[in-house]
């Protein structure tokens, strides 16, 4: 499947909520798989992948503070928001490294795309928060927002589904 279809699929199911539980992974079976290194159960302990979530809890912590000042006072100022911006640029990009880490290690692992996906998507959440109007919309945009973080933590942490 390419990382454009699995993109797809992973940007239609991030905008109906978080993950609540394990998805079931389908491998499409090819010749080549067997020649392809073997990504390994620790690569989430390796310390690309947790700083991306650890930074992806702190920011969700961040949203939730947004949202809880925005329910008090729906035309407040989210504060700190340069900072916040930078941190979830950055985010960004580790995830884009991420997913650049993996394709150099000739990995065909759906968490690739995923994390090319969650990487474009956060900068466009950006865009729609830089964008939003009123107290409302930016809660909407900071609720798919946590969603996106939420993804990117659970998909690095949940452990790799065995070949089909």
């Amino acid at each position: 499947m390419s990382c454009d279809a699995v993109a797809a699929l992973f940007m239609l199911f991030a905008a109906n909520g978080p993950i609540t539980s394990q998805p079931a992974l389908v491998r499409v079976a090819d010749a080549s798989a067997a020649a392809k290194p073997d990504l390994g159960a620790n690569f989430a302990s390796e310390p690309l992948f947790v700083g991306i979530v650890g930074r992806a809890q702190r920011l969700l912590g961040k949203v939730g503070a947004y949202r809880g000042a925005l329910a008090k006072d729906s035309a407040g100022d989210l504060a700190d928001y340069d900072t916040f911006k930078f941190e979830v640029k950055t985010l960004s990009d580790l995830d884009f490294k991420a997913h650049e880490e993996l394709a150099a290690r000739g990995t065909d692992s759906d968490l690739k795309c995923i994390l090319r996906g969650i990487s474009a998507d956060l900068a466009l959440k950006l865009a729609d928060l830089d964008a939003a109007a009123d107290g409302a919309a930016k809660d909407k945009v900071l609720k798919d927002l946590s969603y996106l973080l939420n993804d990117n933590v659970e998909v690095i942490k949940a452990p790799p589904a065995p070949p089909v």
